[in-house]
């Protein structure tokens, strides 16, 4: 029986992800023959004091809408609700979007169902989604402590009243940045991943802004999406590809037709 192709065989590729979100991507690229090599930029860490985000929960009953923009903030969520002795049955009057099909397969593991889901996981999308359905209506956005305002100062200039809670932090892992240099220098990869504007910024912080340029001169960037493209062309950036749709599957489609694109003019040569 012959053997399936391997598109990303020989290519070594960096992995910027959270370790514990890491594996998804981490596997796909593996069973397309990469080598992987993972260094997170990121870590997930609990916010400084549940308090903001225990009081909404205690107050839900106030709230039409919920907005949950990662994973992190659904697992965030539902393990405050579990301490506060709360269940689903206490969201289920609630109208709830979601950021990305991550984000709404696991509020769906928790029994809830998503109402809105915008065509691009982007917050600008979500804004397009809402502007009119939130009218007037009290909406409870539960995210990360550093995030943009794009999606609750839109969702207020159309008549919305928002509460912003934080659910959880990004930190940047101290013990990359060793291995990060280590890598770069002595197992330098063909491309490296970002998958969040969160995991562009923390690896400059890794490296240096002023040396990221030449650290990363000949490795091939991949974006999950424009806000993260955004990110880091503003850190001095070239991104070589980006997915066209925001999702991982979407990253490494694009990375294995950036390969594919690659052979085939050196085949013409």
């Amino acid at each position: 029986m012959k053997a399936r192709p391997q598109p990303l065989a020989g290519r070594r590729i960096l992995v910027t992800r959270a370790r514990h979100q890491a594996g998804a991507l981490a596997s796909r690229l593996r069973r397309l023959g990469a080598t992987v090599i993972a260094v997170p930029s990121i870590e997930v860490r609990p916010p400084r004091s549940f308090r903001p985000l225990d009081s909404a929960l205690r107050r839900m009953d106030r709230y039409d809408w919920l907005i949950l923009t990662s994973v992190n903030g659904v697992t965030a969520l539902f393990s405050r609700l579990r301490k506060l002795r709360m269940s689903r049955r206490h969201l289920q009057h609630l109208r709830v979007a979601a950021i990305g099909p991550a984000t709404k397969a696991a509020v769906e593991r928790h029994g809830l169902r998503v109402h809105v889901m915008p065509a691009e996981y982007v917050a600008e999308s979500v804004v397009r989604s809402l502007r009119r359905r939130a009218k007037g209506k009290r909406v409870l956005l539960v995210r990360a402590k550093v995030a943009r305002d794009v999606l609750p100062n839109a969702l207020r200039h159309a008549g919305a009243k928002v509460e912003v809670v934080e659910a959880y932090q990004t930190v940047v892992p101290a013990q990359s940045r060793r291995r990060l240099r280590e890598v770069l220098r002595h197992r330098r990869p063909h491309w490296v991943t970002f998958t969040s504007s969160s995991t562009a910024r923390n690896f400059a912080l890794l490296l240096g802004t002023a040396r990221l340029n030449r650290a990363l001169q000949g490795v091939r960037v991949a974006s999950i999406g424009p806000v993260t493209s955004k990110t880091l062309r503003e850190l001095g950036l070239r991104v070589n590809v980006q997915a066209r749709k925001y999702t991982i599957p979407g990253l490494v489609q694009v990375m294995v037709s950036a390969e594919k694109g690659s052979r085939r003019r050196r085949g013409a040569v």
